[in-house]
């Protein structure tokens, strides 16, 4: 199963029963299915909080309950802080090579996003070369203590392959406060959706839109106080940094509530709305138990059906929030997907650098799981329909 992924010329017209379709046919890894009710508040806000200067109270209000809700929702010890700036994950690999890798890094690579902050480190002309520790997509491997290493990056959930690790210190590693390696970790797609222990990380970064339902453009960091010594050290220092990329700036700002540059409002009120959803219903455990419900359902299936198969062999590698399901050579899932989008069932289609034969399915907190388990009924009828 999982040869490489064929083209559709030409869509079959294949209608599935509405009995079957699912209440909701979002299921994109991003941007992600923003919920009905969190349209609506925005909506019932627009006229006093959207067009208002995101210098005022109006708007630094909504940021500083997202910086609450986030402290909340993670369970962030004394002294941890909440950042926020403007231009998402991307951006936040640029900052980091400036105001988080003192001099060298070391970086887990196991999908397309994994190695992208690898590359950022490595294209920074003052810093020196990472250390890159690679495994094949569909599995990921395990960082090295390295006294020569003054950042680990981990991902908690790689997006492009739907492979996710436990978020835990290198063994052996010197602990940040006696002068070892920070531990920063890409949450993009995993934040809101699995859980994590804040004192196994000192920079856990993600954007509002995956797990929180809102849109991208906005990235956030949940530092520990050595990442928030880290940066005010490379600051001190005089090392050169563009305005836009300068945690030091983004750490004052966050202090007021507030980005350096303007931010999206219509974002920021979204991705509050998620996290007080979230909190008001238990918090990381509420959020985190309906993305499990949604994977049981998913890997069950795939585990007995006859023409698909979950593309990571491991079970505790399967992510919980970025399903990603192989089928055999006789099914051609870019024409299951063309179906399903024809039936407004959308965005199933697989990273298309990975180039396999597969679906990948969001199973993002907001998505029911009962609508996970009408997708999995659907993918049925359609192969069925289409060997008859």
């Amino acid at each position: 199963m999982g040869a490489m992924i064929p083209y559709v010329t030409d869509t079959p017209d294949i209608a599935i029963p509405a009995s079957l379709l699912p209440a909701d046919g979002r299921f994109g890894s991003g941007p992600s299915k923003v919920r009905p009710a969190s349209v609506e508040a925005l909506g019932a806000a627009a006229t006093t909080y959207l067009g208002t200067s995101h210098r005022q109270k109006t708007v630094k209000s909504v940021v500083g309950s997202l910086r609450a809700g986030l402290t909340e929702l993670f369970s962030l010890p004394e002294g941890y802080e909440v950042l926020l700036g403007n231009g998402g994950t991307t951006c936040f690999w640029d900052a980091a090579t400036f105001g988080l890798i003192e001099r060298r890094s070391q970086h887990l690579s196991f999908g397309e996003f994994s190695s992208k902050f690898a590359k950022a480190a490595k294209d920074a002309p003052h810093l020196d070369d990472p250390s890159v520790i690679t495994a094949e997509p569909g599995t990921h491997p395990t960082a090295v203590a390295d006294p020569d290493v003054d950042l680990y990056a981990l991902t908690h959930n790689e997006t492009s392959t739907g492979v996710m690790m436990e978020i835990t210190r290198p063994d052996g590693a010197v602990p940040p406060a006696e002068g070892g390696g920070l531990v920063a970790v890409d949450a993009t797609s995993g934040a809101g959706g699995l859980r994590v222990d804040p004192a196994a990380f000192d920079a856990y970064y993600f954007a509002p839109q995956k797990c929180f339902g809102s849109d991208g453009g906005l990235w956030v960091s949940l530092l520990s106080p050595a990442a928030v010594e880290r940066i005010e050290q490379i600051h001190a220092s005089g090392r050169w940094t563009p305005a836009f990329l300068d945690l030091h700036i983004a750490l004052e700002n966050s202090r007021l509530d507030q980005t350096y540059n303007t931010p999206a409002l219509a974002t920021i009120f979204l991705f509050d709305d998620q996290v007080r959803w979230f909190n008001e219903n238990g918090g990381l455990e509420f959020s985190a138990g309906r993305c499990d419900r949604s994977a049981e359902i998913l890997y069950a299936w795939a585990d007995a059906s006859p023409f698909a198969t979950p593309f990571v062999a491991k079970e505790e590698e399967r992510s919980r929030v970025v399903g990603t399901i192989d089928f055999a050579d006789e099914v051609n899932a870019a024409t299951v997907a063309a179906v399903l989008r024809r039936n407004g069932i959308v965005d199933t289609e697989p990273y298309r650098k990975l180039g396999r034969n597969q679906l990948r399915i969001a199973m993002f907190p907001a998505v029911d799981p009962d609508d996970v388990a009408a997708l999995c009924a659907c993918i049925n009828h359609v192969v069925g329909a289409l060997a008859s």
